[in-house]
């Protein structure tokens, strides 16, 4: 079987280039699809994801993944840097959102939902492949909760007006554009918005080291099983290698990449992506299109959602394989399936998690619905409102990750009572 799923692997990887490249309309949304395909295939092989920096931490001490992240928020800035100095950042598509009461409520909604649902905006494409009942029933709800929650993205003032604003700020969303604080550093504000950037990291490293020595001194630190799996060392010697083996196999398709090696692929599929398209990385906005698709099934046109939504009709009109971001996502579900697939995991890792419980379909639709609500009020996600907003150097994604913590400790704590 694990030979099957291999061939069948590499079956997938022929079919995503010669489909993508016959039937999508144009090489830009092509180039979407592979990049999808990219996140998929770290996120899964790198065994990572932004929901899990509270998760993992709360569940078992760990804090290893939230230290990873503020690696990966920092050199993602750096790439920022390079396309924004001596260039026009309004001629980017920044992520540099408002910061209001919009952006603390939705926080705390999706900290408090992702740790129901073990899962992100992101996360739930990966986990559709590895926990397709957990995964499905939060992406049926978190779809409903951007849906209902885009009327009030859309219209509310709460949600769109910043209480800070800076001069590069106001010709995006309205929010903080860290350089134009530093414009007298002698480089046009980045090596202050770098060295701030370093110095929210350091705090927040410093802070999950001091956290996971109290859960060792407290007896409650268990460590997270694929952590350790990640960092045992390879014992590969060169003088053993040999191309055709199943060990050298093994090695390139198969074994699990470190926290850190995740990072450096995200953040060159980052700068790959914004150098390409001009913008960062989203996901949770086409999960209300999505639902909006869903509703024309019967009967509902696009001007009667759009008339809802407040947003275009154009957006429920566009075709799936036509709207980028769509595309981009249904890359990161291939990407998974191809990890799984040429790793020769694919079906053990499917079946894992199939049976669930009356009580945790409760406690997944839940989740779901207040990460999609979430979204709409911090306008974006873990990528939308946290790793792109502090990789285009934005104050709200600090902000964000703040009030996110909050929320999933408030969540998981929920959580572990309602399982008891």
């Amino acid at each position: 079987m694990k030979k099957t799923e291999q061939i069948l692997g590499f079956i997938g990887i022929v079919l995503v280039l010669f489909l993508g490249k016959t039937l999508l309309q144009t090489d830009v949304l092509f180039f979407r699809l592979l990049v999808g395909c990219g996140f998929g295939y770290t996120l899964s092989r790198a065994y990572t994801g932004f929901a899990g920096s509270v998760n993992r931490a709360f569940k078992t001490g760990s804090t290893k993944l939230m230290r990873t992240l503020m690696f990966l928020f920092f050199i993602s800035a750096l790439v920022t840097t390079g396309f924004l100095f001596k260039a026009d950042p309004t001629k980017y598509g920044l992520w540099v959102n408002p910061i209001n009461l919009g952006l603390i409520v939705g926080g705390l909604l999706f900290g408090f939902g992702m740790s129901f649902s073990s899962c992100c905006a992101s996360g739930v494409l990966t986990d559709l492949i590895t926990a397709l009942p957990r995964a499905g029933i939060t992406l049926i709800f978190f779809s409903l909760g951007v849906f209902l929650g885009f009327p009030i993205q859309n219209t509310a003032g709460w949600v769109k007006n910043s209480w800070f604003t800076t001069a590069v700020g106001t010709k995006t969303s309205g929010g903080v554009f860290l350089p134009d604080l530093f414009k007298w550093d002698g480089v046009e504000g980045y090596l202050g918005a770098l060295v701030l950037t370093a110095v929210f990291c350091g705090i927040v490293v410093y802070l999950a080291y001091t956290y996971e020595k109290k859960r060792k001194e407290n007896k409650t630190y268990t460590g997270h099983g694929m952590e350790k799996v990640q960092d045992e060392r390879d014992n590969f010697d060169s003088k053993d290698y040999k191309f055709c083996s199943e060990t050298n196999y093994d090695r390139i398709f198969a074994k699990p990449w470190t926290l850190a090696q995740g990072a450096v692929i995200i953040a060159i599929l980052y700068a790959i992506l914004m150098g390409v398209t001009k913008e960062g990385w989203g996901a949770s906005t086409p999960y209300g299109l999505w639902f909006g698709k869903f509703l024309m099934l019967f009967g509902m046109t696009p001007d009667s959602l759009a008339a809802f939504t407040k947003m275009p009709a154009k957006a429920f009109a566009t075709p799936f394989f036509s709207h980028a971001v769509s595309v981009q996502n249904f890359g990161i579900l291939v990407g998974t399936t191809i990890y799984l697939l040429t790793a020769g995991k694919f079906k053990q890792t499917v079946m894992s998690e199939m049976h669930i419980t009356v009580r945790e379909v409760l406690l997944f639709a839940l989740g779901g619905i207040t990460m999609g609500f979430g979204t709409r009020f911090a306008n974006g996600c873990n990528v939308g409102a946290l790793y792109t907003p502090i990789a285009n150097l934005s104050l709200s994604g600090w902000i964000f990750l703040v009030v996110m913590v909050i929320g999933g400790s408030v969540g998981n704590t929920f959580a572990k009572k309602w399982f008891k």
